[in-house]
């Protein structure tokens, strides 16, 4: 019996040292290492969006040292997956795991990140579950993998934890914690092996932008991309958006591209991708029409095959054998099923004209999605399919616009890792005002965009409130699909509402600068207040029943901030929200000033504003330079050239760096652009010294007269 429990104690022993696996490290660029486990799949979320990093901006952003200790970064090999476990101090907050709806801080979760509908709770299941974390310890990590992927975010306790907490006696002890501290996060893949990524910092910010350059850089959409859009009401025909483009422009609304909605095709849920020859009898010449007045047009579709389309017969050989809405499912895996279904959107709609495209429904639910029994052809699982096919359709569409040298801008239901570069915007069904501010917040940790669009509201204050958002966000939509509504719909804030749109068109080289920086070197240009440099949210011991000290995870989400977030490099937004008339902003260490009058508002202090009804509450920090152009009704065209206003707030010494292309090709890609440098100060005297560099002989120049105006008086 004794030799009998020895043999089988020597057996576990062997069978935990068979389990524990090297980790294979490799510096793949400055800051950025890539670990590898087992036999890692072949596919997975890079290969899925083609990423390829953008190594000059890698490059400028400087090497850095390993930012953990590799001995702690544990992987095992168990029942056919494989464990991965990365340490956290004490002190670290987690940010990331995808795109959240109501929570900034991680640590202390439990997730499966799965592509699915967001359901109203962040528990993984979401449009983008990027399986990217950032530490405010300043590093980041990123698993690459095309799976479900479970994760404790420092949820457990290990018996052999380096710093296990005191177990404790909950009957005596009111310290006593059901969610301990724990000192790790642990991710389960359900694969043999497994590639991640580690960034290093050395501030989180640096983190976020080797991320996503990594993946390419963010996307740099055309100018008219960063203007308004209306989706218009699903069953319009081509003269009722005609005649909503002319209601734009007779009451003076800025408008630079429509969005339609199902009913432009013959049949939706599932598509046949043709033209419905009832509402649209002349898609060529509607199309045309729509460019002569300045207006692009935007196609709603999603990729459910009817059996009634014309290229059904040739896709069903490359489809799953589930489907969507009786429509067929193709595997965009196959180069195959790609040239089918993209030749059909190049032929009919591509080739005529059309911007770009919203993507809708490829991210769940499972009610009608394709189950994880579904089989493809190529041989992918339907795990892997579900994970990547926001990817795919993103990817294989931009590229339709990309052999056209010609930049799209849309909308799409679902992304993941690896989709940075991919020039699409995420939106859902969900409509919570609060929400979709968290979400802004968190895109900046996904690599994703998010837009808090507006479609309708219960009162003109709510409608308001909600444009204002949805100007200080990557695009300023409202999406009337189903309601018909109108910016000037509520006729008590119409004013407002047009100030507003006109405002977004008056900002429109300080975004197109700012993703410019997005694409040149990673930086979000909207993101979280926790990259910003001198925010601190002080902490609070506001639990006397919990022990925070062993517990740092309730102490932080108790103070998360998701309500106000940086645009840019120099702007910090504090949405309203219908029904309160006032807020608080807590503002960074430095002077800051109000974006509207230039006054002097707080310095590293929690303010109290009551901005009234027609403004957002908007910062600017100090040596804040922000270039303003015309009240345009439409994007500039690349021959025009625009005035420019400079404004500059506070006392501090301002550098920026303004972008300028020709504002719709891909000719930046062969250099054919320039980064000017706006510099001023002000002297003794107060007066400014100002100086903006010299357009570059042979690079696009878009600048005509050029004024400066300081905002903040003596």
């Amino acid at each position: 019996m004794y030799r009998r429990i020895l043999i089988c104690t020597a057996f576990l022993l062997t069978g935990l040292f068979v389990q524990a696996q090297e980790i294979k490290w490799e510096q793949v660029a400055p800051g950025i290492w890539k670990g590898s486990v087992g036999k890692p799949e072949s596919y997975n979320l890079l290969t899925a969006s083609g990423a390829n990093p953008a190594m000059d901006g890698l490059k400028r952003l400087g090497d850095a040292g390993f930012p953990l200790v590799k001995e702690e970064i544990v992987a095992k090999l168990n029942d056919g997956k494989t464990y991965l476990r990365f340490p956290l101090s004490k002190k670290e907050q987690l940010y990331g795991f995808g795109l959240n709806f109501q929570t900034v801080h991680q640590r202390g979760k439990i997730l499966e990140l799965h592509v699915d509908h967001y359901g109203g709770k962040d528990n993984g299941r979401t449009h983008a579950p990027t399986p990217f974390y950032v530490s405010s310890d300043g590093y980041g990590i990123f698993i690459n993998s095309a799976r479900y992927l479970k994760v404790y975010a420092g949820s457990a306790v290990r018996r052999d934890s380096k710093a296990a907490p005191e177990a404790k006696d909950r009957n005596t002890d009111k310290t006593w914690s059901s969610r301990p501290y724990s000192d790790a996060v642990e991710i389960l893949v359900p694969a043999e092996g497994v590639e991640f990524y580690v960034f290093a910092g050395p501030k989180p910010l640096d983190a976020v932008s080797r991320y996503n350059l990594f993946n390419g850089g963010g996307p740099l959409p055309p100018r008219w991309g960063l203007g308004f859009t209306q989706r218009v009401k699903t069953l319009y025909t081509s003269a009722e958006v005609e005649n909503e483009a002319k209601a734009f422009a007779d009451k003076g609304f800025p408008l630079d591209y429509i969005g339609l909605e199902p009913g432009w095709q013959s049949k939706a849920y599932p598509c046949t991708f043709e033209w419905d020859k009832g509402r649209y009898p002349d898609p060529a010449g509607f199309v045309k029409s729509m460019l002569n007045k300045g207006i692009r047009l935007n196609l709603w579709t999603n990729p459910y095959v009817s059996p009634a389309a014309s290229i059904y017969k040739d896709l069903k050989p490359y489809t799953a054998d589930h489907t969507v809405w009786l429509g067929a499912v193709a595997d965009l895996t196959m180069p195959e099923a790609r040239n089918i279904l993209f030749g059909q959107l190049k032929k009919d709609q591509v080739d005529l004209g059309v911007s770009g495209y919203k993507f809708d429904e490829v991210d769940g639910y499972d009610h009608y999605l394709w189950p994880d029994v579904t089989t493809f052809p190529s041989g992918k699982s339907a795990e892997q399919l579900r994970q990547t096919y926001g990817l795919l359709i993103q990817r294989y569409s931009a590229e339709l616009f990309h052999q056209r040298n010609q930049r799209t801008y849309g909308l799409v239901r679902a992304s993941n890792g690896g989709g940075t570069a991919l020039p699409y915007v995420i939106y859902n069904d969900y409509y919570n005002h609060e929400d979709f501010i968290t979400a802004l917040i968190n895109s900046s940790f996904s690599g994703v965009l998010w837009t808090p669009e507006a479609r309708a509201s219960k009162t003109g204050e709510e409608w308001l409130r909600r444009m204002q958002s949805v100007v200080f966000s990557p695009m300023a939509m409202i999406n009337a699909w189903s309601s018909g509504t109108k910016p000037w719909s509520y006729p008590e804030v119409e004013q407002q509402v047009k100030d507003m749109a006109l405002l977004r068109m008056q900002m429109m080289p300080y975004w197109y600068s700012e993703f410019a920086k997005y694409h040149f070197q990673g930086i979000p240009p909207f993101r979280a207040m926790n990259l910003e440099e001198g925010f601190l949210s002080e902490v609070q011991k506001e639990l006397k029943s919990t022990n925070l000290e062993d517990n740092p995870y309730v102490e932080a989400v108790n103070k998360e901030v998701k309500d106000q977030y940086m645009a840019g490099a120099y702007l910090l937004v504090a949405p309203m929200f219908a029904g309160k008339t006032s807020r608080t902003v807590i503002l960074p260490r430095g002077k800051w000033f109000d974006f509207y009058t230039g006054k002097f508002a707080g310095d590293g202090e929690v303010i109290t504003v009551s901005p009234g009804l027609d403004r957002i509450p908007v910062y600017v920090k100090d040596g804040g330079i922000i270039p303003m152009g015309p009240a345009l009704m439409h994007a500039p065209k690349p021959t025009d050239k625009i005035n420019l206003e400079i404004r500059y707030y506070g006392s501090k010494p301002g550098k920026y760096l303004l972008y300028d292309d020709d504002g719709e090709s891909f000719n930046y890609e062969k250099g054919d652009f320039s980064f000017r440098e706006i510099n001023i100060a002000k002297g003794a005297d107060g007066r400014l010294k100002s100086s903006v560099s010299k357009a570059e002989k042979g690079k696009p120049n878009t600048l005509d007269q050029i004024v400066f105006k300081a905002m903040t008086s003596n």
